[in-house]
């Protein structure tokens, strides 16, 4: 790592993307976005999250974004110390050429520090004379009995210190994470319906369970949608998922897990009053339903595209909601119709009125891992450690 890699990534934590920083420091956007990239590298965490179009900061830039910025003071710190303007650009200069210059000023010795270091002199040597180079001043005083630091050298030691201080601090936080990371397995799922809903009985019997046969190997779960689940196992984001679909894809191994029959759910008084008459009946209600993302959504889709012609089609209006207790929500208390897998509604405190879909129309959970990355055996174990408590 280095300081004007440090300074840069200052700039966008502050500025809120790269654009406005690369603008901020004269720089082109692509060398700022390299700049990101390498500290992200380095710290072994992402300050970015996409969404859509827009670059938004993670939860981690935020909670580091304190610590860069002590850091950047430190070398603008060390770059007034050298004589330089005050907004002169961060010089390349690497904390290791920084560290190393240190220890330099503590023996008085560069063939000293060089042997500690398992270094050859001359290689140290040229690196503290590329230092002052890129700081535009002298720090050190040669003699035939060593060396001894300029003032100016004098000035750069407790700031080079506190800026290595700073930087260990953001490098050990990350190594810690990357300890964590590296023992957990991440398990992406589908939104659960609610506490009652059958996905998350499952999860919660598999938490539990697996914390209890593997408690040195943690177990992560994460909710999302469908396809950005399985976008997830493609960049090794989730070691497995649970989808709500029956199909394994084909770059994946897994198990079918479950099959849960569907029902139209909605206020007791529509479905009362003619249910033999589907399509007049959801051209009653505004028809909730989750995105296209979700594997929930397309036995929707298949079910209204089975009982509708294109005429009662027109007739309906669809809400798509991203969050199915919202949609539970809509159904429960402001008379919307969705479909939802009937075992989940029936846990309800309160169950919305039902029709039950038939036989053709299931929400399947099924466990998938991509090819050679996770074994059967652990798939096996994940889905036996979810069915034992559910069943129970």
């Amino acid at each position: 790592m280095d300081m004007a890699t440090i300074a840069l990534v200052d700039a966008v934590l502050r500025e809120g993307g790269i654009r406005r920083a690369a603008a901020l420091c004269g720089r082109a956007p692509s060398s700022v976005s390299a700049a990101v990239k390498r500290f992200e590298q380095a710290i072994s965490m992402p300050l970015f999250r996409r969404e859509e179009t827009a670059l938004v900061l993670t939860l981690e830039a935020h909670a580091r974004a304190a610590d860069v910025r002590q850091a950047t003071t430190k070398i603008a710190g060390i770059l007034a110390a050298a004589g330089n303007e005050a907004n002169a650009p961060a010089p390349p200069v690497g904390l290791v050429a920084l560290d190393r210059f240190v220890r330099v000023t503590r023996s008085g010795s560069i063939r000293a520090t060089a042997k500690a270091l398992g270094l050859g002199q001359p290689q140290l040597t040229r690196q503290m004379a590329d230092l002052e180079r890129h700081l535009g001043s002298r720090l050190f005083e040669r003699s035939h009995g060593g060396i001894l630091c300029t003032a100016t050298g004098e000035r750069i030691i407790p700031l080079a210190e506190a800026l290595l201080d700073t930087w260990a601090r953001l490098t050990h936080a990350s190594a810690d994470r990357f300890r964590r990371d590296v023992a957990t397995w991440r398990l992406g799922a589908v939104m659960p319906l609610g506490p009652e809903s059958e996905i998350a009985r499952m999860l919660a019997a598999l938490t539990a369970n697996w914390h209890r046969a593997r408690p040195r190997q943690p177990l992560f779960i994460s909710s999302t949608t469908a396809d950005e689940l399985l976008a997830g196992l493609r960049s090794r984001r989730f070691d497995a998922a649970l989808l709500d679909v029956a199909e394994i894809p084909a770059d994946c191994d897994g198990r079918l897990v479950s099959q849960t029959p569907l029902a139209l759910a909605g206020p007791a008084s529509v479905l009362s009053a003619s249910p033999a008459d589907l399509p007049r009946l959801l051209a009653t209600c505004p028809i909730a339903v989750p995105s296209v993302r979700s594997g929930l959504r397309r036995e929707a889709a298949r079910f209204l595209d089975d009982t509708l012609d294109e005429a009662a089609r027109r007739r309906i209006t669809l809400v798509e909601v991203d969050s199915i207790p919202v949609i539970i929500n809509l159904v429960a208390q402001h008379g919307y119709l969705s479909v939802l897998p009937e075992t989940s509604l029936a846990r309800m405190h309160s169950p919305p009125a039902m029709i039950r879909l038939g036989p053709g129309y299931r929400q399947s959970l099924t466990l998938v891992w991509p090819r050679g990355a996770l074994s059967g055996e652990i798939g096996d174990l994940m889905i036996s450690m979810m069915r034992a408590s559910a069943q129970a």
